[in-house]
């Protein structure tokens, strides 16, 4: 077996697996989840019969590139969003979820035979990127979010040593817990880094579309051209059509970027077999074409950060992020100033109102001293707006009790 896979941790649902074994539920409520972000609005039908009128193409291999037309719907995506110009024949690529994506690339552009090889993550952070790097043969190092500055990333906390080791950088923007958006400051220091020490920034921005306070967040590639970095040198952007138009079980995203590593890329992903499913493209290049539905989309979640958000303000340190459709909310300590327990309370909210909630310090490493994600809980409003506003109500009512 290899070795290496006795390095990876225990994936976050799992850990809440484990945690919650043996628990019953109280049967007084009907169950409610906001532990797993996966999007529970309805997949619009124009998607879902543009996969249906595609199915003769499950007849014929694909090309792992992608169909000519797929990438141009990527590219064109990428010009209406971001004003940005996008080459389709060797800027953008196809890939099954940016997931997979994200994890693929570690393999493409680590070389674990320079000692030291380091992959940079933010903390907390999206298990993917560790998971990547160790199986690729590097070292992981963390940079921890501030909650002082509306979580950005303290990237100044890694020495100059380790980003003389660094490799890759896997950031997220809209971050996922957090919903922090970069802003062109961040990137500038980033992109910096990376011309002194010639490391691939990965820039996961699946939460792109899903922003709360109006304005759509800044993507990688345009800060990139905003900085006259218009080659993307050493920087690859990975977008999802899951959240934005809610088909977590398509697997259809794409990358754009770098067009010198998108060719290793390439040549990687035709070895290990990604291609794209014919009848996927063709529901892809529906969705991307279409802005509607992702407006609808995004309508519906600002309503429910809306409806949450002040209730849960009451009991808790929380505030609408951002972006994204995650709330990170940190504990009030407890009557004596302790800490509170993030796994305990995931633990007992889940035993008394049947409402399951992920314990943030599952989402960090501990890192510079801290976890990050000691004392916060993540909360993924996918639900319908009632049962979000519901699991608020049992929320708050277990915290109130529990002050008594």
């Amino acid at each position: 077996m290899n070795p290496l896979l006795d390095r990876l941790q225990p994936y976050p649902f799992e850990r809440l697996r484990t945690l919650t074994r043996g628990v019953r539920p109280n049967p007084d409520f009907s169950p409610i989840s906001l532990g797993i972000g996966e999007p529970k609005h309805p997949t619009p039908g124009f998607i879902k019969q543009a996969l249906a009128d595609a199915l003769d193409g499950l007849a014929s291999y694909p090309a792992t590139a992608g169909e000519p037309a797929l990438r141009e719907a990527y590219a064109a995506w990428v010009q209406r969003r971001y004003g940005v110009a996008l080459n389709a024949a060797t800027q953008v690529l196809p890939v099954n979820g940016s997931r997979e994506a994200l994890f693929a690339l570690a393999q493409t552009v680590i070389d674990a035979s320079r000692p030291g090889a380091t992959v940079v993550c933010p903390n907390p952070f999206y298990q993917i990127y560790e998971g990547a790097a160790l199986l690729a043969g590097a070292e992981t190092r963390f940079a921890n979010s501030d909650p002082e500055r509306n979580f950005a990333i303290d990237w100044a906390a890694i020495d100059e040593s380790t980003w003389s080791r660094t490799q890759l950088l896997y950031v997220c923007s809209p971050g996922n817990p957090t919903g922090a958006v970069m802003d062109l400051a961040q990137w500038q220091r980033l992109f910096e880094l990376s011309d002194r020490h010639g490391f691939v920034i990965a820039s996961d921005e699946c939460y792109s579309e899903i922003y709360i306070r109006g304005e759509p967040p800044l993507g990688s590639l345009q800060a990139a051209v905003a900085l006259g970095r218009s080659g993307f040198q050493r920087l690859i952007a990975f977008t999802s059509l899951s959240k934005r138009s809610n088909v977590p079980g398509l697997r259809s995203g794409f990358v754009a970027g770098d067009a010198h590593i998108l060719e290793r890329f390439l040549l990687y992903r035709t070895y290990h077999g990604a291609a794209m499913g014919p009848a996927v493209q063709r529901a892809s290049i529906s969705a991307w074409n279409d802005e509607a539905h992702v407006e609808a989309n995004r309508t519906l979640y600002r309503h429910k950060f809306e409806a949450v958000t002040p209730m849960l303000a009451e009991v808790m340190d929380v505030a609408m992020p951002d972006a994204g459709f995650y709330l990170w909310a940190k504990l009030r300590s407890t009557a004596n100033g302790g800490l509170r327990d993030d796994t305990a309370f995931a633990r007992e909210l889940l035993a008394q109102y049947n409402v399951a909630v992920l314990p943030g310090s599952y989402l960090a490493r501990e890192a510079h001293g801290v976890n990050p994600g000691s004392g916060r809980i993540r909360m993924a409003l996918v639900a319908g707006a009632d049962e979000c506003v519901e699991a608020a109500r049992r929320i708050v009512s277990f915290l109130q009790e529990q002050s008594v």
